[in-house]
């Protein structure tokens, strides 16, 4: 462990929507941010907009040389890191183009392809992981250092379980219950981790308009990204926590299991 003068930050799916403005505002407070994308070129343009405290790096968090060749770039570069966000994420890996109705239609856990279904989980619960585990030395070597992962209210067996819930319908089992698989796994990791230098946080961004639901969410990407900010931000949140927008979450912003 090491007493690091620069906050690191890696962020995967940096390149647009949420994870984007995740990394623009890091870099704005003071981090140097690595921006993750699976297309280099696509993280590169992301980079140079965000401007010179951000640094483009190709990571595929399905391919497992991606992400050890990630792993050796910041460690070469940075040494540790003092945080990582899990944005990567995909909602389908069906038909392009489809309305997010269809998209929701067709996933139905009765009829939802099963080849699909593994894509899906693929990116959004084994390759989160897979990155996270690999990274997990550089997180040693920081002081103080966090796991954020953005994964979604959709997930949540509470509010699905109430018929009462307006978005009940659109808990499909590829990508509403992937992110079931995502919570209950990093929940394993925050106790895991609970006495490491490690915290580690889920957030939920809303309902927002982004390529994940073909931009039909109902807030914009600014107003999704107010809470993954805040978390990914914030210092002191106790380990475990899962939160999201006020709007929905409550004055608390927790979100329930």
């Amino acid at each position: 462990m090491q007493t690091e003068t620069k906050k690191v930050a890696m962020v995967t799916g940096a390149n647009t929507g949420v994870g984007y403005q995740i990394a623009k505002s890091l870099a704005e407070n003071g981090y140097t941010v690595y921006v993750g994308a699976r297309n280099i070129d696509k993280g590169v343009i992301a980079a140079t907009e965000i401007g010179e405290q951000s640094k483009a790096i190709q990571l595929d968090v399905t391919d497992a040389r991606s992400i050890d060749a990630a792993v050796k770039q910041i460690e070469g570069e940075a040494g540790y890191l003092t945080l990582l966000v899990n944005n990567a994420a995909i909602s389908h890996a069906g038909t392009p183009e489809r309305t997010m109705q269809e998209v929701l239609g067709a996933q139905r856990a009765s009829i939802a392809p099963i080849d699909e279904m593994k894509i899906v989980w693929e990116t959004n619960v084994f390759g989160t992981l897979a990155a996270t585990q690999a990274f997990l030395p550089l997180l040693r070597r920081a002081e103080k250092a966090r796991i954020v992962t953005v994964s979604s209210a959709l997930g949540s067996l509470t509010l699905n379980a109430n018929p009462t819930n307006p978005y009940r319908s659109a808990f499909d089992a590829v990508y509403g219950a992937s992110k079931t698989a995502l919570n209950g796994v990093f929940l394993s990791l925050a106790i895991d981790l609970a006495d490491t230098n490690i915290k580690v946080h889920l957030v939920s961004p809303g309902f927002t308009a982004t390529a994940l639901n073909n931009f039909q969410g109902t807030d914009t990407v600014e107003q999704g990204s107010i809470e993954p900010i805040r978390v990914a931000l914030s210092e002191d949140l106790p380990t475990g926590s899962f939160t999201g927008p006020a709007h929905y979450a409550g004055a608390d912003k927790a979100v329930p299991w």
